[in-house]
């Protein structure tokens, strides 16, 4: 094994044997060798999913490794292999079911050790041990909080339980508590804590005493993109009030342009009534060939021609461009969809309208 310069990690006990010594493996020589042993048609795959430094790191540390002592190889192996029956216990039920199994199978030692080196990289969203609980259960207890307790849990839920969540609201705190949410950047670890201790009467495990990202706008447009049409509108509605330029900013989140493939025919025909042949043209210039073959199908031939030599001709043209022309008939869409005009679908809404 090459010379090692990395900084050895705390946790794990895969170490190396050169001239008659033992000496730790560090986490990036650990991730070498792994590689290594999967061979490069898997490893290629897993490349695809990390950073540029990332690969750089670990291309280098590959490259270094002479020959894998079949005691690292098999040593690596295991480690691995526990701790992804670790995480995989962690999904199903949670750090205490995972440490509860893993006690029974390795013993009460090697888990926490294994529990200790998984949540010291792994990042244990605040109110985890909720996620099972069904939303309706958890709005009975959540209901009565303040409108910031029940923003700071919905925006640690996932999208689609706070989105039943928040429909299920009283109309009078709806809006307060997206406009929370939307508004949330960051919250301190004694915060989190005791919102947790209060909901479940226990300290719940966080990975980092660093303040932890939740919430924000891209946060409740998640939410509203998967309430019914009219909680979204109440909600809408209300904020235009309280805040009218946070409200517009959601409302111009709601909807991308790229989500006119949602749109049937009839609705993408009004609205290419409604929009300018050159606006449709530059807003067409970045999206991929599903979204322009849309387009096309609901013109006529002679139409559809023409604007592809529009497109053609236009050459390059600046981002910021792009997204104007995109953003004003994303503009129509809603404007036609606050008109009864055409139907935006939308999770949990039936497709068809009689």
């Amino acid at each position: 094994m090459a010379k090692q310069t990395a900084s050895p990690v705390t946790g794990g006990g895969t170490s190396s044997k050169k001239g008659g010594l033992k000496k730790e493996l560090t986490g990036r020589q650990k991730a070498a060798v792994f590689l290594v042993t999967i061979g490069s048609e898997i490893s290629s795959e897993i490349f695809k999913h990390l950073r540029e430094d990332e690969i750089e790191a670990l291309t280098f540390e590959i490259a270094r490794l002479e020959t894998v002592d079949s005691e690292d190889r098999d040593r690596v192996l295991m480690e691995f292999q526990e701790l992804m029956m670790a995480q995989d216990f962690i999904t199903t039920g949670g750090i205490e079911y995972a440490r509860e199994l893993l006690e029974k199978s390795l013993g009460s030692q090697k888990a926490v050790d294994i529990i200790n080196r998984l949540t010291s990289s792994l990042q244990v969203r605040p109110f985890d041990f909720v996620r099972r609980t069904d939303p309706m259960h958890l709005l009975n207890f959540i209901q009565t909080e303040h409108p910031q307790t029940i923003a700071l849990i919905l925006a640690y839920l996932e999208p689609q339980k706070a989105s039943v969540i928040l429909s299920s609201l009283p109309h009078e705190i709806q809006s307060d508590v997206a406009k929370r949410i939307a508004t949330m950047d960051r919250t301190s670890p004694e915060t989190l804590r005791e919102v947790e201790r209060v909901l479940e009467k226990k300290l719940s495990t966080l990975s980092s005493e660093d303040y932890t990202a939740a919430g924000g706008v891209e946060s409740i447009v998640e939410i509203l993109n998967l309430v019914d049409r009219s909680t979204e509108k109440v909600i809408i509605e209300s904020l235009e009030e309280e805040d009218p330029e946070l409200a517009e900013d959601i409302k111009k989140r709601m909807f991308v342009f790229e989500d006119i493939v949602m749109l049937d025919d009839r609705a993408i025909q009004k609205v290419l009534r409604e929009v300018d042949v050159s606006e449709m043209a530059k807003a067409l210039k970045s999206v991929d060939t599903e979204v322009q073959d849309k387009i096309f199908r609901n013109m006529s031939k002679r139409a559809a021609t023409l604007l592809k030599e529009d497109m053609e001709y236009m050459g390059p043209i600046r981002m910021k461009d792009v997204e104007e022309s995109q953003q004003k008939i994303v503009s129509i869409i809603r404007k036609l969809e606050e008109q009864g005009e055409i139907v935006v679908a939308r999770a949990g809404e039936d497709e068809l309208v009689v």
